[in-house]
């Protein structure tokens, strides 16, 4: 591992290259706030992608492409004299110290749940009117619920036990099958939506970030096909021309090959 000088080295030849590849380079040249912001966001999923592979070494590369990204908008903003990295660092130097009195001051604390409380009501006196203005607007929506949870039960605004909350998923279930029977498309939407919101909120009482066990899944679904595909393949046939029931065969045994 290398020491705190050598990391300060690295950082600032990342700084010297940025300077060297904004004058120089055609593309970089370009590049504005709006061009990169598509490319930051899907630096920040391939970056979860990796996490969730637990890939150390794809982690690593990606962290380097979004620390890069988060240099070189510090670069545009230095040439309009608008801040520059050294704002950038200062200004979440001071958020970290000022919301963690109970590391930088004197305020006592007795878990993780009391932090995040305490979190909330330092950025209510810091100017925000509402605990929930802290949720971007673009998250994906199942994120956005998960922190609109998040957010709303640091306030004390939450269920008591996990109980409570399967009890409401259950509730939310028969609505959504009360509406699909009456076929009412509209109201279906509507229950659709509440069953997924309290998923997601059931998710966090368990521990379990909903986000991330949908893309488990997502992951072994496509795994799983892509099998059945290469060994229907292999017998000459198409999937096109098999019935359920035939291709059931197959799944089944994706399912073994990928426990």
């Amino acid at each position: 591992m290398n020491n705190r000088e050598q990391q300060l080295q690295a950082f600032g030849k990342l700084l010297d290259i940025m300077d060297e590849i904004r004058e120089k380079c055609p593309w970089d040249k370009k590049q504005t706030y709006e061009s990169l912001r598509h490319l930051t966001i899907e630096e920040t999923y391939e970056l979860g992608d990796a996490i969730l592979d637990n890939d150390l070494p794809e982690i690593k590369k990606e962290l380097g492409d979004l620390l890069l990204h988060i240099v070189f908008y510090a670069k545009i903003a230095s040439e309009s004299q608008t801040f520059d990295i050294a704002d950038v660092i200062n200004s979440i130097n001071e958020k970290l110290i000022h919301r963690h009195p109970h590391v930088f001051g004197d305020v006592q604390v007795e878990s993780e749940e009391e932090v995040a409380k305490n979190w909330e009501k330092l950025k209510l006196k810091e100017g925000r009117k509402s605990i929930l203005e802290g949720v971007p607007r673009s998250l994906p929506a199942m994120v956005k619920a998960s922190r609109i949870q998040d957010k709303a039960a640091s306030a004390g605004f939450d269920w008591d036990n996990s109980e409570q909350v399967f009890e409401k998923v259950q509730e939310e279930i028969f609505e959504l099958y009360h509406e699909v029977k009456e076929n009412n498309q509209s109201k279906m939407e509507t229950e659709f939506g509440d069953v997924l919101f309290s998923m997601i909120n059931y998710a966090r009482f368990i521990k379990v970030d909903p986000e991330s066990a949908l893309e488990r899944t997502n992951k072994k679904f496509i795994q799983r096909f892509q099998f059945l595909e290469k060994e229907i393949a292999k017998k000459g046939m198409q999937l096109s021309e098999m019935t359920l029931e035939e291709m059931d065969v197959y799944w089944t045994k994706s399912k073994k090959h990928f426990k």
